[in-house]
């Protein structure tokens, strides 16, 4: 079997340092920064192993995307358009292992059918409404998205700030489909997406202030009652679903950005029911993400805004504590394989 590790993707905002890309032996271990090819204190707010070959690890930076093929040591530039954003979602199609999305600022995505070697642009090209909230124009960035194995071409797109959009040929055109919970930019300060592998036509999306849930594939959304941990709401930072079994979804929690605390919570029926994961102690900052070793899914990790690691070797009952370098935080991406 291959060598399994974590990777930890940082990138400061919001008065908090943070840059590089952080690596560990799966099994435990120190902390490794890896450097070689990547650009000078690189910000990295995205990071993706290429299905079926987790040796082949992309990083979307504020300066492109960049790709490792030997578990991040050595790091090659791919040939993007170099933009004022930053990378802030990378997804895989699920039937296709080439075929590779990035998502940035404006909104715009970009689509490499070769893994990685020729890029275009799909301009999201949506209307959002309007949010009289702030004196300023607040940024629409693709912070996330998301297709289903049994439909490849239907991506979801998480808008930061400006709710969801969905394509349904591959992103080619995307129409918004936020009616129903857009009140004010709460609900639409969105920061992730899953299209369920478990359920057909079920979506769920995560915001500042909670998670919400569709079952005609974004048509119509429901609120979905978890645990509230700030004053609006529950800050939700991170979802993902469970390699070897898309019924189990993992979603990561705090009360707010910067929060005090963190949580880590667990759905084994598709989202209908939440329970809270016992962490051995209790995060001292905004949980901000999870991975789940898609080798071993036995296995799994999660980290906070401000670089607490936690690491689990039997499927979440336990967990140690593997903090990142002292003087290293503003987490932003964490995966596992």
């Amino acid at each position: 079997m291959a060598k399994s590790y974590v990777y930890i993707g940082m990138a400061g905002e919001a008065g908090l340092d943070g840059h590089g890309i952080q690596r560990m032996d799966a099994d435990g271990g120190d902390w490794t920064e890896l450097t070689n090819g990547l650009p000078a204190d690189p910000e990295v707010r995205a990071l993706a192993l290429q299905p079926g070959d987790s040796s082949i690890v992309f990083a979307g930076t504020n300066d492109g995307v960049y790709r490792s093929d030997d578990s991040g040591d050595h790091w090659e530039r791919l040939d993007l358009p170099r933009r004022e954003d930053p990378v802030w979602s990378l997804m895989f199609n699920p039937a296709d292992a080439k075929t590779v999305y990035a998502g940035y600022g404006s909104p715009e995505v970009f689509r490499s059918d070769d893994g990685g070697e020729r890029w275009r642009p799909l301009r999201i090209e949506v209307q959002f409404p309007s949010v009289t909230m702030r004196p300023r124009e607040l940024p629409k960035r693709v912070i996330g998205m998301s297709a289903a194995s049994s439909q490849p071409d239907e991506i979801y797109a998480a808008i930061e700030v400006g709710g969801l959009v969905r394509s349904t040929d591959g992103g080619e055109s995307w129409e918004s489909i936020s009616e129903g919970f857009y009140v004010n930019d709460d609900p639409v300060d969105a920061h992730g997406v899953v299209a369920s592998g478990a359920r057909a036509n079920t979506v769920h999306a995560i915001t500042r202030i909670g998670m919400f849930r569709s079952s005609d594939s974004g048509e119509h959304w429901d609120y979905v009652d978890i645990e509230k941990l700030g004053e609006k709401g529950t800050y939700c930072r991170s979802l993902r679903e469970a390699p070897d079994d898309p019924s189990t979804l993992y979603l990561a929690a705090g009360p707010a950005f910067m929060g005090d605390t963190g949580a880590l919570y667990r759905s084994r029926d598709t989202g209908d029911t939440w329970q809270r994961i016992a962490l051995g102690r209790t995060p001292k900052s905004t949980m901000f993400g999870v991975a789940v070793n898609r080798a071993d899914s036995a296995q799994m990790y999660c980290a906070t805004l401000r670089g607490e690691v936690f690491g689990s070797r039997d499927g979440g009952a336990t967990w140690s504590d593997h903090p990142l370098p002292e003087g290293v935080r503003s987490t932003r991406a964490i995966v596992c394989g």
